[in-house]
């Protein structure tokens, strides 16, 4: 890409883009690899254990390229809410905030989990199955509100929850079910690697203790007094129905029989080569955000059952400012997307407005701090318009249903690490 020619983005010019006609704020960054071009780098894997590959038209590219996805849409959502949560934990943004805090109910994990984390955002179950003043969320005079909502209809969420009208939401879990209300996503992201080719991946472990394979067999063993869950000791074995002594089969190592010190991570584990999901090469990745105009102008945000277009404006501003605050402020955190999958940028930044038809897009620089500031802006504009706007974060309190759930859940899964060899 080459260089553009930008302006400093401001709320006026972003108030203009919001009310005139123009299709969307979009943003196209160019990446590698942390390691340098032809780095290896590893993708998200879906079902299966498999990356998700495709072939796509490129622009200049005479024939489809195949490509492989970074970070999906749902991830790039996810990571850009998570970055309004640090910033409004730190204070630097205003943001109505629900939290479901478990502290106080003997979870072996304690939870406390945001509006801003949960996948549904204020319609996820976490919230329905929690409480306020002894009521359920969803019956207390918050969560009934919720039910009335819709597109023409979207001023309650704006007051407490307006990244479900940025990031999307739909209220299937509700009073009204499948039917409940839809908004679809005015912010998507993802990043591609273009021309990527498959590699593989090998592992193995050396043993520093020099454990043999025919130094077993070893037993399960009854750990629930203290002490290790295995054994070389027969006598000390669980026994089966038949009273024989049980061998050891815990462990990640598949491979193995039954008994033998690996099952136990000890000994050395043979290499292995891995050629389907043994990460990726490829010539360059590229993140492609794009902020719809026309979804947030179809929001209406009436006032006591009568619509101002002042109000309107003023409210799909402010949601125009969160959208590209979120990918600012995630974008300034870096493109470390997991392990082994760390790029960085080739080019600045730079967001593009893509106004009248024909023309070519305008060209605006937009940091961070920029960004924070613009969107403080817009939050006070829209709140002066007469919006209501939660400033102080609901606290809501788990049902004992929830957290018998929860409980069990974590219990369950601290059994399986321990049968897996994950702790002792």
């Amino acid at each position: 890409m080459g260089e553009k020619t930008t302006e400093r983005l401001d709320l006026e010019q972003l108030q203009r883009a919001v009310t005139g006609t123009a299709a969307a704020f979009r943003c196209l960054t160019e990446y590698q690899p942390v390691g340098g071009p032809g780095d290896k780098i590893f993708p998200a894997t879906y079902e299966g254990g498999q990356y998700a590959t495709e072939k796509r038209r490129i622009p200049d590219e005479p024939e489809p390229v195949f490509c492989v996805l970074l970070d999906s849409v749902q991830s790039q959502a996810n990571r850009m809410e998570m970055a309004l949560l640090e910033a409004w934990e730190r204070k630097l943004i205003p943001l109505p905030v629900i939290t479901v805090d478990f502290a106080g109910h003997g979870l072996p994990k304690v939870l406390r989990i945001t509006s801003l984390e949960a996948p549904h955002r204020i319609a996820d179950a976490l919230l329905r199955d929690s409480l306020i003043s002894g009521k359920p969320f969803r019956k207390s005079e918050f969560g009934m509100r919720i039910d009335d909502v819709d597109t023409r209809n979207a001023t309650t969420l704006f007051e407490l929850c307006p990244t479900t009208l940025v990031f999307g939401m739909w209220d299937s879990t509700g009073p009204r079910g499948g039917s409940g209300a839809k908004f679809a996503r005015a912010m998507v992201s993802e990043i591609v690697g273009l021309h990527a080719e498959l590699g593989v991946k090998t592992s193995s472990r050396i043993d520093p203790a020099q454990i043999v394979t025919n130094a077993g067999p070893l037993y399960e063993r009854d750990a629930s007094e203290g002490g290790l869950d295995w054994t070389l000791d027969k006598s000390e074995a669980v026994r089966d129905k038949k009273d024989q002594p049980v061998l050891y089969n815990r462990g990640k190592d598949t491979r193995a029989k039954p008994g033998f010190p690996t099952k136990a991570n000890h000994s050395n584990f043979p290499p292995t080569i891995d050629s389907r999901t043994g990460g990726v090469t490829i010539r360059k990745a590229v993140q492609t955000t794009v902020l719809s105009l026309p979804a947030l102008r179809r929001l209406r945000f009436p006032m006591n059952g009568k619509s101002d277009s002042k109000i309107d404006d003023a409210a799909r501003t402010a949601l125009a400012a969160l959208g590209l605050c979120a990918a600012a402020l995630v974008r300034e955190q870096g493109c470390d997307l997991r392990s082994r999958c760390q790029l960085h940028p080739t080019s600045p930044i730079v967001w593009e407005l893509l106004d009248k038809p024909g023309e070519e897009p305008r060209g605006f620089s937009l940091s961070a701090a920029e960004a924070v500031e613009i969107y403080r802006a817009a939050v006070d504009k829209a709140k002066k318009a007469g919006l209501s706007w939660m400033d102080k974060e609901l606290v809501l309190t788990p049902s004992p249903q929830l957290v018998a759930l929860v409980k069990k859940s974590q219990e369950l899964a601290a059994k399986l690490l321990v049968e897996e060899g994950e702790v002792e």
